[in-house]
């Protein structure tokens, strides 16, 4: 785990990389790969150079508070930025890896603003037209992948807010789609919804 001030040096080692001409990146993560129901949602952020966003860390390190406020100085800060996701359908069809793939490259060509190199959580890379790197516990090392982690998951955890109001017998303004106790409960009193990822539940069906 790197401390702030290393999260951004770590994003601008990669700006300067290939020359001293400063190059445009983007931070790219996704959120939502383990839950039973919900699409699986990506961020793409490009921060200025020289921003500093206290506080920016992994978004699961967070409290919801906290992610909320970043996700608003994220937004306003950032030169770009872009939330797509992947639909339960997609996961169905292509599974979970390639849909957050889908859902990361998405995001990354949703941006108004071509970056130059792009920085991706992970040990995977989608197809990209730009050059991009895997960063291995990356939303704890980069800044910009940090940001992405953010914008990801309070776009998704809002998404499963809004999927509650609409199947309020399964909870999931409480367990956001995860397999919690509560969650499997519900299932096993209502049964499963088309929302829900059923390849994820073989065993109840």
């Amino acid at each position: 785990m790197k401390n702030h001030e290393e999260l951004y040096e770590f994003d601008n080692e990669k700006r300067t990389k290939f020359g001293t001409a400063s190059r445009l990146i983007c931070g790219v993560d996704e959120a939502g790969r383990g839950p039973l129901a919900g699409a699986v949602f990506a961020a793409a952020v490009i921060l200025p150079e020289g921003a500093i966003i206290e506080g920016l860390n992994d978004s699961k390190k967070l409290t919801e508070k906290k992610r909320e406020a970043l996700f608003t100085e994220i937004t306003e800060k950032a030169i770009a930025y872009a939330i797509t996701q992947a639909s339960v359908e997609e996961i169905e069809e292509l599974n979970i890896l390639q849909a957050a793939m889908l859902a990361m490259k998405r995001a990354v060509e949703a941006l108004h603003i071509k970056p130059d190199y792009a920085l991706i959580d992970g040990d995977k890379t989608p197809s990209l037209e730009i050059p991009s790197e895997a960063v291995i516990k990356g939303d704890a090392t980069s800044a910009s992948i940090a940001a992405a982690s953010i914008l990801a998951k309070v776009a998704r955890d809002r998404d499963m807010l809004e999927l509650a109001k609409l199947y309020p017998q399964y909870n999931f303004d409480k367990h956001k789609g995860y397999g919690t106790k509560l969650h499997y409960e519900a299932l096993k009193e209502h049964g499963i919804s088309e929302i829900h990822r059923k390849s994820f539940l073989k065993k109840i069906l």
